[in-house]
């Protein structure tokens, strides 16, 4: 016998699965009440669209009654006999389980054309009156896209490629056709108060197919929670062979809902890479750790920000390396099995200690953790691989960084920069434009599109190119500068070159400067003396970009002099 824990109707049919009258998952009459799959809730079930239209039209062709279902008993039976509906209903649903299943097997078999290989999941759209909750809809997607990425056997659009969709028209087919991806997820997000109502639907790209789709009435005190049962209901749909991998789903980083919603709102604002919004990222995870002081990926949160401030540079790496490898450390202290912490330190090791015996270790540790991060991936080409001049294989490992995040504007970018450190020039400047026309406003892409262009010898473009973003924000910094400088240098504009390298030396009097690209645009200019003074001034400061002395081609007219192999030498590089 089973049962329906809603309306209590009771089936003799074993073979039933769900309540024809409510469509709730049956029961064994004599079973404990099911666990719920949420806490404080009953069971969700998810019904296909086919079995929700034979329900509906069930129920619409059943006479309506008042008041609260009756629970069939035998004594009823006894006093009036009748014709039992379910004779006929069981074979009805039976044919509903047999097309159900034959929609499952079309989907979601586990060979065939119609297995679903790779998803992207969307930025949630935030439909709440306070904008300052943007952190939650896009932290959400953020979370799944982690918790996805661990599965074996899955592409996943990761945050970077899919971020440049949000606030934008969803066009799933033309998302997918660009990701080259099988499936898209889409979300909504309403919060109001401390309740959040969360929605979400995957769609089969290929043949426009709405795959699943479930509303979520919660707390924000249920966010963990959700955000791990929305992953386990898609790797369900997918039939993934989770294997030994299937922990990463329920893995549970914080048992603090408030300190993950720090986290996701501290993620928010490191995106946005501006010094304000940098900073603003560092006091967000170091609130999460107050709230839970085991949270390993809050601590890498911490680390990996006070390693990129110092490249724009927003300040010196005598101030924010110790920062860094204080919270990294915690990190692998708390979990030393999280690959992100590995890249960070592997990152750290490199361009802070220049320890590449070390920095080459954690990395490949990061990456036997999870082969399928690109950020490990991208981070050891860009920054181990190519400043030493193992050129083929840092573009092998951004390739497959590439391959992993497609439209990431500052892995685009930095690729584009290990193809010019490689030689390869031509290669260089095409994906630096690639990468500018995916988004003309980020800082990356200006960046090297500007250096590209100096390396390929298009000085005069490179000269209107900085002149252009300088003419768009009042925002400035020392690669903007260097590249400007060099140009002019190039061009025989001497005195504007000076012009260019004076602005640097006042700057310097009230703030730290990178001296490296000082000592590029003196190269330019053929004053070695100068340019190996400030490469004596890069040195004691630890410059995040002194490592790439030995492939830079900028620094070509050095190489010939002895104190160029002196410090190489002393930046452990091979000469």
């Amino acid at each position: 016998m089973k049962r329906c824990p809603q309306c209590k109707t009771t089936y003799s049919d074993d073979t039933l699965n769900f309540c024809l009258e409510d469509g709730k998952w049956l029961i064994d009459d004599d079973a404990e009440p099911a666990t719920a799959f949420l806490e404080a809730e009953p069971p969700t079930v998810l019904v296909s669209s086919t079995e929700r239209q034979s329900l509906s039209a069930h129920r619409a062709a059943q006479p309506q009654e008042s008041g609260a279902h009756r629970t069939a008993q035998p004594q009823d039976q006894a006093v009036k006999p009748s014709f039992d509906k379910r004779l006929v209903l069981a074979p009805i649903a039976l044919v509903v389980i047999v097309l159900a299943g034959f929609a499952g097997y079309r989907y979601f078999g586990s060979a065939g054309d119609g297995q679903i290989n790779s998803i992207a999941v969307l930025p949630f759209v935030n439909r709440s009156d306070d904008p300052d909750t943007d952190y939650l809809s896009d932290g959400l997607a953020e979370s799944l896209i982690f918790r996805l990425t661990q599965l074996p056997g899955l592409k996943v659009s990761p945050t970077s490629s899919v971020m440049r969709y949000k606030g934008n028209e969803t066009d799933v087919a033309k998302i997918a056709k660009e990701l080259g991806v099988d499936a898209v997820m889409t979300g909504r997000l309403v919060k109001r108060g401390d309740n959040l109502n969360i929605t979400v639907e995957l769609v089969d790209a290929r043949n426009n197919t709405s795959l699943w789709g479930e509303q979520y009435e919660r707390k924000m005190s249920d966010l963990l929670a959700t955000q791990r049962d929305i992953a386990a209901v898609i790797t369900q749909k997918l039939q993934l062979k989770l294997s030994g991998q299937e922990k990463a789903l329920t893995k549970q980083y914080t048992n603090s809902s408030e300190a993950y919603q720090l986290y996701l709102k501290g993620r928010f604002h490191f995106a946005r890479r501006t010094e304000d919004d940098l900073n603003e990222s560092i006091g967000l995870f170091q609130q999460a750790v107050k709230l839970d002081p085991n949270f390993a990926l809050a601590f890498v949160g911490i680390a990996e920000a006070n390693t990129s401030i110092p490249s724009y540079p927003y300040a010196s790496p005598a101030e924010c390396a110790p920062k860094a490898k204080a919270a990294v450390a915690r990190a692998l202290e708390l979990d030393p099995e999280l690959p992100e912490a590995h890249a960070v330190m592997g990152w750290i090791t490199a361009f802070f200690d220049w320890d590449y015996p070390r920095a080459e270790s954690e990395f490949k540790k990061a990456l036997e953790l999870d082969p399928n991060l690109a950020v490990s991936h991208y981070r050891y080409g860009w920054t181990f691989l190519s400043p030493l001049g193992r050129h083929e294989e840092a573009i092998a490992e951004m390739k497959k960084a590439m391959e992993l995040e497609p439209l990431s504007i500052q892995q685009g970018a930095n690729y584009a920069s290990v193809l010019m450190y490689a030689g390869r020039l031509d290669e260089a400047l095409v994906q630096a434009r690639k990468t500018y026309e995916l988004d003309k406003t980020h800082i990356g892409s200006q960046h090297w599109l500007c250096h590209a262009l100096n390396a390929n010898g298009r000085w005069d473009e490179a000269i209107a190119l900085v002149l252009s973003i300088k003419a768009a924000r009042s925002i400035d910094t020392g690669t903007l500068t260097g590249c400007l400088g060099y140009a002019y240098a190039k061009t025989g504009q001497r005195e504007k070159a000076l012009e260019v390298i004076a602005h640097s030396k006042e700057t310097e009097k009230t703030k730290y400067i990178m001296n490296y690209w000082v000592a590029v645009q003196y190269a330019g200019l053929g004053d070695k003396d100068a340019a190996f003074a400030e490469l004596e001034k890069s040195y004691k400061n630890r410059d995040w970009f002194l490592p790439r002395l030995k492939t830079d081609p900028f620094m070509e007219p050095l190489r010939g002099d002895p104190r160029y192999h002196d410090l190489l030498k002393r930046l452990n590089l091979p000469d």
